[in-house]
């Protein structure tokens, strides 16, 4: 008899203390073992299970990715916390995460959130001065039906306090106050902020709430949420005219998260920075360089439009299938099978009918010999490292991209701005 596969998926709440420190202190996943096909064919039945359940919860959990949007709002909510520093008589300006959908906004802060605790533990030990656990990060996530008593529940709940569903709001809010102060908790990650509605008066209570909260707690608020700003959140559901009597506007620091385009070389760049990253990651039998960010990077820019949590979703379902049907690699003829959100389906063919037409490219430019053109897919024996060439080997008479709007310059005029100084410098695709 087998003995049963324990599931790999790690379940926790991160609206829960125990789910919080589980997700900051869990090691980082085991990677499955890249397994030729013809040796996974030779797998028995039972083993061949269990190897795709690990490369299934592996392809599932890729990242995180450290990708520009995540490293440019790290760096602003590390300004933003480590300026927070004050004593716990003034009031601690608030950081909010505003941006659409499926742009990795959680994700972001979560991240964030587990290192600044992690950091926290790491400066001042696991235990307060009087000898409490520390707890440096609380995350609660809104309902569309929170108030002010709810969410104080919340709070209590978080931390595990007895009774934390029993009380009005301002009992709650004291027993939630002074947990805060007991474990020394240094920030408050509120996601799903979009849930408020403030042309509603509950909406109201709960906005104004968090100023007295901002004023009670010596912590730094992170509020997450979709169109923050456009639902009136920052200026408080005030009228038009108004808006210099909102205190959140001077309190809140909003950071926004774009999604990837293509429409400047710059961009088309780390695009392709992107796809290489995941690529090395698939654990499939048929991944080699250049097949994610070579051979479909065109077409999973049209697939996702460009966003991230639409871009994961595919690849996520793309390797399953490839799993699945024994087909081991990512094609376009198999990505054609698979459905993705349902945004990101609504925008399909327009994109890939530009891409089709060239009025598109997902990829850069690479200069060479005779001129410049898109990067294409090249194995080489370095395996997963860039190509180095050396840019004053190429012609000074290089021709402009052609169809570019952003047109490839000559090499000689151009080395100089791309910071070479004529030794091998590296280059895309590799």
């Amino acid at each position: 008899m087998t003995t049963p596969l324990r599931p790999a998926e790690r379940a926790y709440s991160l609206s829960t203390r125990a789910g919080w420190e589980q997700f900051v202190t869990a090691p980082p996943r085991q990677r499955p073992d890249p397994l030729p096909l013809a040796q996974i064919s030779k797998l028995p039945e039972q083993a061949r299970a269990e190897y795709e359940e690990r490369r299934s919860v592996w392809h599932a959990n890729l990242g995180p990715l450290r990708t520009p949007q995540m490293r440019a709002v790290h760096e602003d909510l590390d300004d933003i916390t480590e300026a927070n520093r004050q004593d716990g008589d003034k009031v601690k300006g608030a950081a909010v995460i505003d941006a659409f959908p499926g742009l990795g906004k959680s994700t972001i802060a979560q991240v964030f959130a587990r290192e600044f605790h992690q950091r926290q533990v790491s400066l001042y030990g696991p235990l307060t001065s009087a000898g409490h656990d520390r707890i440096p990060v609380a995350h609660v996530c809104l309902t569309s039906s929170t108030s002010k008593r709810s969410f104080n529940a919340m709070l209590c709940r978080f931390f595990g306090l007895p009774g934390h569903d029993r009380g009005n709001a301002e009992e709650l809010g004291h027993k939630a106050a002074d947990a805060v102060l007991a474990c020394d908790v240094r920030l408050c990650v509120v996601d799903d902020v979009h849930f408020l509605d403030v042309t509603r008066r509950d909406g109201r209570d709960v906005a104004n709430h968090f100023k007295y909260l901002a004023n009670t707690f010596p912590l730094t608020f992170l509020f997450v949420g979709v169109g923050l700003e456009r639902r009136g959140l920052v200026r408080e559901g005030l009228a038009a005219g108004e808006e210099e009597l909102a205190k959140n506007a001077r309190r809140w620091t909003t950071l926004g998260v774009s999604p990837f385009e293509i429409g400047a070389e710059a961009g088309r760049r780390t695009w392709r920075q992107l796809l290489l990253a995941i690529e090395k990651d698939l654990i499939l039998a048929g991944n080699h360089p250049g097949m994610v960010a070579d051979d479909l990077a065109d077409y999973l820019f049209a697939r996702s439009t460009g966003h991230f949590a639409s871009l994961m979703t595919l690849i996520t379902r793309g390797c399953r299938r490839a799993v699945r049907t024994g087909t081991e690699e990512l094609t376009r003829d198999l990505l054609d099978q698979v459905r993705n959100d349902a945004a990101a389906e609504a925008a399909r063919q327009e994109l890939l009918a530009a891409f089709g037409a060239g009025k598109l490219s997902a990829r850069p430019w690479r200069a060479s010999r005779s001129g410049w053109r898109r990067c294409p897919a090249r194995r080489s024996t370095a395996g997963w490292e860039p190509t180095l060439t050396c840019c004053t080997s190429l012609s000074a008479t290089s021709s402009a991209s052609p169809g570019s709007t952003a047109a490839g310059p000559a090499a000689a005029s151009s080395a100089a701005r791309r910071g070479c100084t004529g030794s091998a410098r590296r280059t895309w695709p590799r």
